[in-house]
């Protein structure tokens, strides 16, 4: 990957410094200059999607992003700034690892809409029962406004596109 992102901006340096050739020489930057720019663009966007993937949660980090449990064990209170989808899941766990690639696929295409999360039962076990995981994979959905929502079980990736319009993108 560093591989083609250094290839990547070389192509962009050359195609500045054409533009910036063509200018002193009194001549429009071409098209074909510009496409190149905008082609490098939607590389590097898709690139930075690729690269957006379920960060793993601790119970610290659940307080502070999610819900601070200790503060408030009575009360849901979101304190996060988007939804989010939370995956908790083994890595020993078959459908696990099948939805996994799934929720790093959505992962980039909801970027900047929705984080997602994932949470190992086994090295979290204090997060799984507060959701009273006993199956995984286990997916929380949880809304901007509202209660969390789960669902039980592998999904593929025209389920977990209905569940989130549903449960997260609904509000």
């Amino acid at each position: 990957m560093g591989l083609t992102l250094t290839m990547m901006l070389a192509a962009t340096s050359c195609n500045k410094q054409s533009d910036k050739n063509a200018q002193q020489e009194g001549k429009e930057p071409t098209a074909s200059n510009h496409l190149a720019k905008e082609e490098n663009k939607t590389t590097i966007n898709k690139e930075e999607k690729k690269m957006n993937k379920p960060v793993e949660m601790t119970a610290e980090m659940f307080r502070e992003k999610i819900m601070d449990y200790q503060t408030n064990p009575n009360e849901w209170k979101y304190q996060g700034d988007k939804p989010a989808v939370i995956d908790f899941y083994a890595t020993w766990c078959g459908p696990c690892k099948a939805t996994a690639p799934v929720l790093e696929e959505l992962a980039g295409e909801y970027t900047g809409q929705i984080d997602f999360y994932k949470v190992d039962v086994d090295q979290q076990e204090e997060l799984a029962a507060l959701f009273g995981v006993r199956s995984i994979p286990t997916l929380v959905f949880i809304p901007k406004e509202g209660q969390p929502q789960t669902a039980v079980g592998a999904m593929n990736k025209q389920q977990l596109q209905e569940a989130i319009q549903a449960t997260i993108l609904k509000h």
